[in-house]
Formats: C-alpha cells, sequence, structure tokens
C-alpha cells in the first residue's frame, strides 16, 4: 500500500464504500473563551455539509492531533506545564475519553503515531528535541525510549538562536523519520526501530532549506520518492527527492507559496498535504497584518515530483493554521485561528483546484483538523 504518514496517522486516510458521512476532530487553542478542547464533527462526503459541532474532550490548548492507526485512540500535544503529550480514546459517536497525560520533555508541538501503533514520536519546540513514547497496549502513554538532542542555529537572531523541532513523521515504511526544524532550516533524519522506539540521527541524509525559511512541516508523496517541507518563515516550499533505501534527502526545487511578485512581511506558512492521489500539493498561509494574504495555495505534483503553480485563493478564515483533506479527497476543512471558524473547499476531481463552499462552522481557535479512520458499510 503506497499511503504515506501524514494522510495515514493524521488525516486517518482510508477507503470508503458507501459511507457518505466521515469524523473530524479540531485541535483548539483554549485561552479562547469559545474553546474548551479538541472538538468534532461529521462531514457529509456527498454535499460537503458538517454537522453542528460538539466538545469531544476538554484539554488545556490541544495544538496537534494525531490518529492511531486502528482509529481507536487520539493522542495530542498540550499546552499543559511546558508541554505534555495526551492520549484520548475514541468512544462511540465520536466522544474522547482521556487515558493519561505526561511530559514530552521539551515542550511538544507536533505528534505522530508509527505504522504499528506501538509507539507516539514527539517534536519538541521548545527545547529542540525528538522523542518516542512507548503506547500501552490500553492506549495510554508508557515510557519514553527515545531522545534526540538538536543543535545548530539559523540566520533569524529572533527565532533562529537554536534548534526548534516544528514537527515529526515516520515514513510509510516506518524505517525513518523526518523532523523539521524552524530554528536551523533542516529536515532531520533518524533511523527509526519500531521495536525498539529508537531514533538514531543520521546526518548524511538530513535535508537542508534555504537559509531563514523556518522548516515548519513536511509531506510526502503517496509513493514516497519526494516530500515537500514548508518554510514558515520563507513562505517557500522545498521539494526534496527521497532515497527509498536509506532515507536521504536530496533538494530539488524551491517556490514561493504566495503568487509572483506578493509581499511577504507579516506572513507566514503553516500546514501543508499532499492529495491522496499524489496530483497536487497544498498549503496554508496566514497573514497576520489581515492584509489580504491568508490564503491556500495549490501547486501540481510533475512526474519529477517538482511542482507547479495552479492557484492561490482566499482561505475564507483569518489565520488558516491548520487544514485537513478528507478520507476519500474531494473536500478540504480549514481553520481560522483568529476568526474562530472552519469552512469547507470542494477539490476539484480533474484539476484539485478548490472552491469554497460557504459553509462554515463556529468554534474557538481551530488550528488542527484531522480525519477520523471511517469503516465500510
Amino acid at each position: 500500500m503506497n499511503w504515506f504518514p501524514r494522510l495515514l496517522f493524521l488525516t486517518g486516510f482510508w477507503t470508503t464504500a458507501g459511507a457518505a458521512e466521515v469524523r473530524f476532530y479540531l485541535g483548539t487553542y483554549t485561552d479562547n473563551a469559545l474553546s474548551q478542547g479538541i472538538y468534532s464533527g461529521t462531514l457529509d462526503t456527498v454535499t460537503g455539509r458538517i454537522s453542528p459541532l460538539e466538545l469531544a474532550a476538554k484539554a488545556t490548548s490541544p495544538n496537534y492531533l494525531a490518529l492511531s492507526p486502528d482509529g481507536k485512540f487520539i493522542y495530542a500535544s498540550t499546552l499543559t506545564g511546558d508541554g505534555s503529550l495526551a492520549a484520548f480514546r475514541v468512544e462511540d459517536g465520536g466522544l474522547l475519553t482521556r487515558l493519561n497525560e505526561i511530559s514530552s520533555g521539551g515542550g511538544a508541538r507536533h505528534l505522530t503515531v508509527d505504522a504499528t501503533g506501538r509507539n507516539l514520536l514527539a517534536a519538541n519546540y521548545v527545547g529542540g528535541s525528538a522523542a518516542c513514547f512507548r503506547l500501552r497496549p490500553d492506549g495510554s502513554i508508557g515510557e519514553r525510549t527515545a531522545f534526540v538532542q538538536l543543535t545548530g542555529s539559523g540566520p533569524n537572531p529572533q527565532r533562529q538562536t537554536q534548534p526548534h523541532i516544528h514537527s515529526i513523521y515516520p515514513d510509510a515504511a516506518n524505517r525513518f523519520a523526518y523532523a523539521c526544524d524552524l530554528g536551523t532550516d533542516h529536515v532531520w533524519l533518524f533511523d527509526f526501530d519500531a521495536q525498539t522506539g529508537s531514533l538514531k540521527l543520521e546526518n548524511d541524509g538530513t535535508g537542508k532549506m534555504p537559509p531563514g525559511s523556518g522548516t515548519r512541516h513536511l509531506a510526502i508523496s503517496p509513493d514516497g520518492r519526494f516530500a515537500y517541507a514548508n518554510g514558515e518563515m520563507g513562505m517557500n516550499i522545498t521539494v526534496f527527492a527521497r532515497n527509498v533505501v536509506n532515507g536521504a534527502l536530496t533538494a530539488a526545487q524551491t517556490v514561493s507559496t504566495l503568487p509572483a511578485g506578493a509581499a511577504t512581511n507579516d506572513a507566514t506558512s503553516a500546514e501543508i498535504f499532499c492529495h491522496p492521489s499524489g496530483k497536487w500539493l497544498y498549503v496554508s498561509n496566514r497573514d497576520i497584518s489581515n492584509g489580504g494574504r491568508d490564503s491556500l495555495a495549490v501547486f501540481a505534483i510533475a512526474a519529477d515530483g517538482k511542482l507547479k503553480w495552479i492557484q492561490g485563493i482566499p482561505a475564507e478564515v483569518k489565520v488558516p493554521r491548520g487544514f485537513g483533506i478528507d478520507p476519500t479527497g474531494q473536500w478540504l476543512i480549514a481553520g481560522g485561528q483568529q476568526d474562530n471558524r472552519i469552512v469547507v473547499f470542494k477539490i476539484d476531481a480533474a484539476t484539485g483546484r478548490l472552491t469554497a463552499t460557504g459553509q462554515p462552522a463556529t468554534v474557538g481557535a481551530p488550528i488542527c483538523v484531522i480525519f477520523a479512520r471511517t469503516e465500510k458499510k
């Protein structure tokens, strides 16, 4: 199966037959009066309509969510203390039962479950480290099995004085893991042993974005041959050719996430995903100055993995930090951190272009969107 980790673990990619509704979950910031934790709703994959949202579980700013391979558990990086990892069991109807919560050891902002469902990988943004934790049979988070402290810096004196690991992903074969480092502009490569939960840094295969990019998130193509990293500060995407044997990344192209000539001041890029078909790439742009650059950019992926600009469309929300693509590949839900809304876009099956549907819902500071695993009916 050529499923890639972003969709398999974060959006719960699954073939559906006869299932019109798919459940999704929203991570939020709870310093907003409208939010208390993780929210849930359903998306009608025929019409694109979303159900009323409900609180699935209370949590302190669950800013990123990850789903277990069997769909039975959800994990969140939260702002409890200096940053923690929380485990939840998925109940009938989409509600969540908290299992446990532990310190991430460095202020986690992103996490991923590996293909075996036995390991939880954590990206510690504050401390600049990568970690792995054993998951118990009941879904709770157990002992830490790996901790790697990164070193280095970048050219930006305000944000790149040290490593800041923004995200971490195992590959589909569960042999390697990649950590995006805003502080050093690297995509660090690790040998990953799922049996022991160990991470071994491999400097020779690490990818490098242009200086000052601020590497944020990663999307691996469905066939595993390419990886796409977006630069939060550089407003760019670097295409990496990926060696499927040793995991090494080689930079092949860097493109802007904004149209040619667009101003980049006070703008940052946020989320990035490949379409399940492998034909298109999507990235969100945030404009903290309210200058009209809150947008979603769409790129066509060529046979050699390189990108061609297709579309830049208003995000219909303010500060689109996170978005998700539904399991059928027909719809995209984007969250607006500053205007407390989520909106639905239709994905054109022939071109990958987005069309706003005018179907919003209200929730406090949504910043992460994942889709739950959907069984056949």
